[in-house]
Parts: C-alpha cells; structure tokens; sequence
C-alpha cells in the first residue's frame, strides 16, 4: 500500500492528528498542503504550519504551506486553487480540523457555539465543496471525517449538546456524500479512535498530563488513516471506522506499542457505541 505521488488536502495539519495522518503518508513520497490557522507558535499549542513542513519534508513528502481560516470560503477556495496549481490535482481530503467546548447548555457561550459550528460543521461541508471537482478527476479519490460514528444515545448529547451536534454534522455530511457522490466514485468515510489520543485537546481542555498517560498515540490514527485511503474508492464508501477496527482488518494485533503508557488502563473516547450496539443509520 502506498500514497506515493498523491496530494492530500488535509485542514488543521499542523499538529495532532492531522500532522500524523500527514507523516505517515510523507514516508510513501505524497504531496500536501498544510491548511491551517497557527502560522505563529502559540505557548499553549506545539506546532506551527512551518514546523509541519519541516517534520513532512524530513519524513519524505512535499508540503505547500497555506495559514486559512476554513470559515472563510474565499481562502478555502484560494487554498484549493494554489493546491491544484502546485501538484496537478487534489487525490485525497482530510477533514481534520475541529473545535471542542465540552460544556452544557447553560454555560455554553454563543461565540463558542458558533465557532464549533463554523469550524467542524461547515468547514466541512465548506472545503468538501471546493474540493469535490478536483477529487472527481483523481484515479481513486478519498475524503476522511474525522468525525465519529453516528450513535445517537442520548447520553453522547444530555452534558454537552452544541459540541456532540457540531461533529455529528461532519459525521451527517460524510454518510449523505457517500451516497450524493457514489457514482463519481469518490470515497466519503468517517474515522474516529476508541481510545483518547494524546492530543492538544487532552493536554488543555480534558484531563492534562493525567489524561495523556492513559491515551494512545496519534500514529494509531495515522495508520488506520494510511490503510483506509489505500483502499478502492468505489468500494469502501459510507463507513464510520474505528481505528483499532481497522487496523485488526489488516492484520494489525499488538496495539500496545500505540500507548503513551504501556500497560495503562485507557479511557475510553466519546461517541463509540457499546459491544453490540449499533449506529443509528448503518454503513453502505
């Protein structure tokens, strides 16, 4: 499996997640282009979109660097156009970018609210769009939300109902362009991990050093990333992976290497469906 010679468009690559998505696929030889807010570094951040270029560029890849607000169409459509213009196409979309307030209703400001409705939900609906003509060109084109699956108990709602709405969206629009964009053969999936990974967000907002010991590490993301996006487009479509999930499919059974703390009892992540229960609305 390789991603050799592809260009991936992935939003809020500078770190987290997204960069490691970005240094898996920049071992095989890809092309990016680094689309997110932090040109300058920030004290409670790591990582800027330079510093990604440099890790992308040690790995392997290619990066064209472009600071965008993916609330903003004209920027989002001037990142997609420099894009094209530097490699000849987009062959893959990682919506990574999001925003998180784990807060109730009551406390949830409207300027929060706002800003996790513009970034996760419209963002990717908005750079889905201005993407879409170029996927349709690519030979097996792949868009990944990074976004959960759709369980709607109603527990995932009752403490934090703007934040759960906000990424269910990126979930919504996923499921309903698999099926819009079906015959161009574009791939319109949904990844999301079982276990918390060691992220910015669990270092500032949802537990600290405390909470980082017992997640896992983004590459267990970036690897499940790495297999979906090798797989044929027309046929694996509509789905809301888990990543150790798919990882088992591929043969993958020592997950302890993906822990920050070997042996530690992880925490669970929001949004995964208890053993035997199922999605609301089922995959493809």
């Amino acid at each position: 499996m390789s991603l050799a010679g592809k260009t991936l468009f992935i939003t809020g690559a500078s770190r987290g997640i997204g960069l490691a998505i970005a240094l898996r696929a920049a071992r095989d030889g890809a092309n990016f282009a680094i689309v997110a807010k932090t040109a300058a570094p920030d004290p409670r951040l790591p990582g800027t979109i330079f510093t990604a270029k440099a890790e992308i560029e040690a790995a392997g890849g290619r990066a064209l660097v472009i600071p965008c607000d993916i609330r903003d169409e004209q920027g989002v459509e001037r990142a997609v156009a420099e894009t094209v213009a530097t490699f000849g196409g987009i062959d893959v979309l990682v919506n990574n970018a999001s925003a998180i307030s784990l807060t109730s209703t009551l406390s949830t400001p409207m300027k929060r609210y706002d800003l996790m409705h513009q970034v996760n939900a419209r963002g990717t609906f908005l750079v889905s769009q201005k993407c879409i003509p170029h996927l349709r060109r690519a030979a097996n084109p792949h868009v990944l939300n990074l976004s959960p699956p759709l369980d709607f108990d109603v527990n995932w709602f009752r403490g934090h109902a703007a934040y759960t709405l906000a990424k269910y969206g990126m979930s919504v629009f996923a499921w309903a362009m698999a099926e819009e964009f079906r015959d161009d053969g574009i791939a319109f999936n949904c990844l999301w991990p079982r276990t918390a990974i060691a992220t910015a967000a669990i270092q500032n907002v949802l537990g600290g050093e405390d909470a980082m010991k017992r997640c896992r590490k983004p590459e267990i993301m970036a690897d499940a990333a790495h297999a979906i996006l090798n797989r044929p487009a027309r046929s694996c479509t509509g789905n809301f992976f888990i990543d150790d999930e798919v990882l088992a499919a591929e043969g993958v059974t020592d997950f302890a290497r993906y822990a920050v703390t070997p042996g530690a009892d992880l925490l669970p992540d929001f949004f995964v469906p208890a053993a035997g229960a199922r999605t609301v609305v089922g995959r493809s």
